[in-house]
């Protein structure tokens, strides 16, 4: 196992770096209100050969393998509209309705997902339940002749508002049913009567179209039942593993980033008669964030190596998901400080990616959660006399 990045992907690599720092990066301040320059950015993408790069290339994407697109996924994630620009933004629902799909909902939803022309979301999150123990998920499906009615209450659907469709997450079986069996993923388009949109809710300030909706006799056809019955919980695992190996990923080309930023400002920013450079304090800024994004990397490619083996990597991803997400607060937090003043601003990028960067310790499983996971996996061990064998 090799963590340098291989020779295969060192091109379109630097291709997806430069696309970024020359290209969306300038944009940044405007993407967010002009929707036609961000369709401008996908429009040279696809000219270039940098488009879904990792989406199978059956579907019409790159075809770059899973861990090829992890080294890819690095240096574009270094905006928060690298994916937007690239067309990956889709990946994980795409591989999700690739494995499950029927022929009918590929046809309607995954080809023009792979080019663009639409927008997935995915419904898990209610407000009303902890969703750290989804069992509790109180939307519900019931088999009405041919069809689904679906009632109930989801937030944080990111996209729902661009999107044509939402993969629901609802209780399909009744209470005698095991939990984790009771569960199923249900496609409903979003302009279904009954589906109501009640808000983009803010986060930290910041619009995301995270939505919350209600599914008020939401009626859909019986075969809009993505993959088997009570099967949720699977298909939902399945998505989130390597989605959070992404997510760690992209974390790290924010963090790179930020140490970029960082180290320049050390350098053109001077005090009591020489460059900030020249401080020990600040220097231990550059040690602290350099040490705990070569850790998180380390560990992230690690976990990539699992998956890409067979390995579920149950404990390699937990993880990895609150390294990660500590890193990338902790060096974007040091940037700021190095900045001062100006760090606060829209005047950097560091304010904006710091409120993101929040977000990372909740969303896809807060950390208690995967602490607590991987402290009972790796305790697990021991107690059935074994031991943990770092080097896997």
């Amino acid at each position: 196992m090799t963590f340098a990045v291989p020779d295969s992907v060192r091109p379109v690599r630097d291709a997806v770096h430069a696309f970024l720092t020359e290209r969306v990066e300038p944009l940044e301040p405007m993407l967010h209100e002009r929707p036609e320059a961000l369709r401008e950015l996908q429009e040279q993408a696809k000219k270039e050969g940098l488009w879904a790069l990792g989406h199978p290339r059956e579907l019409g994407g790159g075809g770059l393998g899973f861990l090829d697109y992890v080294y890819v996924n690095e240096v574009q994630g270094r905006s928060e509209y690298g994916q937007l620009a690239l067309g990956t933004f889709t990946l994980q629902d795409s591989l999700m309705l690739h494995e499950h799909a029927s022929q009918e909902q590929r046809e309607r939803y995954l080809e023009p997902l792979v080019r663009g022309d639409i927008w997935p979301s995915f419904a898990m999150t209610e407000p009303t339940v902890s969703s750290s123990d989804p069992t509790q998920l109180r939307t519900a499906a019931v088999l009405d002749g041919d069809e689904w009615v679906i009632n109930g209450h989801k937030w944080f659907t990111t996209g729902a508002s661009h999107a044509a469709y939402t993969t629901v997450m609802c209780r399909t079986e009744d209470s005698s049913t095991p939990p984790h069996l009771a569960f199923s993923m249900i496609l409903v388009p979003t302009d279904t009567p009954g589906y109501r949109i009640v808000r983009e809710t803010p986060v930290l300030g910041l619009s995301g179209a995270h939505c919350e909706v209600r599914y008020e006799d939401v009626r859909v056809p019986a075969s809009n039942l993505l993959g088997p019955r009570g099967q949720g919980f699977v298909i939902a695992q399945k998505r989130l593993g390597p989605g959070r190996i992404f997510h760690c990923m992209r974390w790290l080309g924010q963090a790179q980033r930020a140490f970029d930023l960082m180290c320049a400002r050390l350098h053109t920013r001077t005090a009591f008669g020489e460059p900030l450079a020249k401080k020990q304090l600040m220097r231990q800024h550059v040690f602290d964030s350099y040490a705990e994004i070569q850790a998180a990397r380390l560990l992230t490619l690690q976990a990539a190596h699992a998956v890409d083996a067979g390995s579920d990597a149950r404990v390699e991803i937990g993880a990895i998901k609150v390294v990660g997400a500590r890193m990338l607060h902790n060096v974007i937090d040091r940037a700021i400080q190095v900045y001062g003043a100006a760090g606060l601003t829209p005047d950097t990028p560091l304010e904006r990616m710091y409120r993101h960067a929040r977000t990372g310790r909740i969303y896809d499983g807060p950390d208690e959660v995967h602490i607590d996971s991987v402290g009972r996996r790796v305790l697990g061990a021991y107690a059935s006399g074994g031991t943990w064998d770092f080097a896997g």
